[in-house]
């Protein structure tokens, strides 16, 4: 299995959806903002288009952080960048579009340390979304910096089987009992809790003792980034990057 290239004395800087508390949510501004609050990663959702191009947002639908309608999967790729992804946010962001994943890779590539990419195959079925994405990470030479990631247990199993060594993480929002057992069965790699269910020294114990990493959502609270750094998580996605990056004094 592929692991991360350097030792780390604080955890990944991790922000989800990019700089999401400065700037609209999945886009380019986001992103940007990101590392210049100090962010060493990006989380972010993809989904298919119509014409299955992988495409960066996190809502099955279109209304709340776009200006279009419906799903997002019965837009092509040429449609859905006629689309205003940014203003409902702020005015000063008008204008800003739906990034796809092959942007995003082609512009972070030398920035960006991890990327932990979400399928957002929970509720729609995109066949063909593992292998849409695991190309994209092949052709640009960055299969040793992602973590694939999902709530959809069966495609972390899918993307083990097309390519055994690329990593997997579950995510989870329910409590799982010694949920280090199943998230072994699957093969993957680490562990993307909601965060309220590393409170228990005990659950902490159980990983380690698993070697399993644990990247826990969404942390905002900076109490919250202050214990889970002491506990030397391997990383924390928040909204607030800007925020843990006073935590932990990092840099980028």
């Amino acid at each position: 299995m592929i692991e991360i290239s350097r030792q780390k004395s604080r955890p990944f800087n991790i922000a989800h959806r990019g700089a999401s508390s400065l700037s609209p949510e999945n886009t380019f501004p986001a992103f940007d903002l990101a590392f210049e609050s100090g962010a060493e990663g990006l989380e972010f959702d993809v989904q298919l288009s119509k014409d299955n191009i992988p495409v960066i947002i996190h809502d099955e639908s279109l209304e709340r952080t776009t200006t279009g309608e419906g799903p997002v999967k019965d837009l092509t790729l040429k449609e859905l960048k006629t689309l205003d992804a940014g203003s409902w946010f702020a005015a000063d962001y008008k204008g800003a579009t739906v990034p796809t994943l092959e942007e995003v890779l082609k512009k972070y590539k030398d920035r960006c340390t991890l990327f932990d990419l979400e399928l957002k195959n929970r509720f729609i079925n995109y066949p063909g979304l593992e292998e849409a994405v695991m190309e994209q990470f092949a052709r640009y030479q960055l299969e040793d910096r992602v973590i694939i990631s999902s709530f959809n247990a069966d495609s972390l199993i899918t993307c083990r089987r097309l390519k055994p060594a690329v990593r997997t993480g579950l995510i989870y929002l329910e409590e799982i009992k010694d949920p280090w057992h199943y998230i072994s069965s699957l093969g993957c790699y680490s562990a993307h809790p909601l965060y309220i269910y590393l409170q228990d020294p005990k659950t902490l114990a159980g990983f380690r003792t698993h070697n399993i990493p644990l990247y826990p959502w969404t942390v905002n609270d900076p109490e919250q980034m202050e214990y889970l750094v002491s506990e030397k998580v391997e990383g924390i996605i928040t909204d607030f990057p800007q925020e843990l990056t006073k935590i932990t004094g990092q840099t980028g």
